[in-house]
């Protein structure tokens, strides 16, 4: 049975492995706990036994006005079970006060995130790929 918890009382660094599938310098489970940790908001989906988290969505915002997705991944052995939809729901309606909530994803992943309510749009960006695994 996976839980959908919006806290990391009780979360180990140790319940945090398998992500930054396909990253050629993911941060490391201390790392990821760090990222969380720093988050406005978040959302875990957790294994009841063993209370490991199979996936995971997190937002940072001002608390005034806007907010923003950075990151949302499910385990692949996970994937398909609806698992990424429940957590960016949970995150939405958490969101639903603010006048601002934006995400960036790769062209695949529009579907997914429009049938979710999200329209697309255009941005910019700049990635530090020698800085993928977390600073210091």
């Amino acid at each position: 049975m996976i839980n959908y918890i919006n806290s990391i009382d009780n979360i180990e660094k140790e319940k945090l492995h398998g992500f930054f599938v396909g990253w050629p310098n993911p941060p490391s489970q201390e790392k990821h706990l760090e990222i969380l940790k720093n988050s406005t908001y978040i959302w875990l989906a957790v294994k009841e036994e063993g209370k490991e988290v199979v996936g995971f969505i997190n937002a940072i915002s001002d608390k005034t006005l806007s907010s923003y997705i950075p990151l949302l991944e499910v385990l692949p052995e996970y994937q398909g079970r609806g698992i990424g939809r429940e957590l960016v729901k949970r995150m939405l309606h958490t969101l639903k006060d603010y006048y601002m909530i934006d995400l960036l994803c790769d062209d695949e992943l529009t579907p997914f995130y429009k049938s979710l309510g999200m329209f697309k749009s255009s941005g910019m960006l700049v990635r530090n790929y020698s800085q993928q695994e977390g600073r210091g």
